[in-house]
């Protein structure tokens, strides 16, 4: 299994493309012949990147939804409708389509974050202006439950 941590500060092109650092390429091609898949976040302004395996995980998952509820069709309507298969190509670099970039406000500098089994692509922009939020969140937030078993 992938496990994808750390910060990283990547360019986009003019055509949409970024590179992905090096420190992960050679599992990701190991891992899934370099295929990968995005797809919007549903509660965040940026892109979630999976390997092939990770996201027949979830796929499988969505699926198993019931078709009938309201809720888990959206899930599938916005989470499948939205993956996108894309080739890492020998420079370690992903064309990602213009839909997804506009979801995600991607121009030209963004934040490519581990996230253990994916990667969350922000914009540099939309970045700078939530994480002081989320940071905020987690102080003022009781960490109480699983958070406190990890004593952070």
């Amino acid at each position: 299994m992938l496990f994808f941590r750390g910060i990283n500060s990547v360019n986009l092109d003019e055509k949409g493309r970024f590179a992905i650092p090096k420190r992960y390429r050679e599992s990701i091609a190991d891992a899934s012949d370099n295929q990968l898949i995005v797809t919007i976040d549903l509660h965040s302004p940026c892109l979630l990147i999976y390997t092939q395996d990770e996201w027949e995980v979830i796929e499988r998952k969505l699926m198993s939804l019931p078709n009938v509820d309201p809720q888990a069709r959206l899930y599938q309507r916005l989470l499948l409708g939205h993956a996108t298969e894309v080739e890492m190509d020998n420079q370690g670099r992903m064309l990602l389509p213009g839909l997804l970039r506009d979801h995600a406000k991607l121009d030209k500098q963004a934040i490519l974050l581990g996230q253990g089994n994916k990667f969350e692509l922000w914009s540099q922009e939309s970045w700078d202006t939530d994480r002081p939020d989320m940071l905020q969140q987690v102080q003022q937030s009781d960490v109480s439950g699983s958070l406190a078993m990890l004593s952070l």
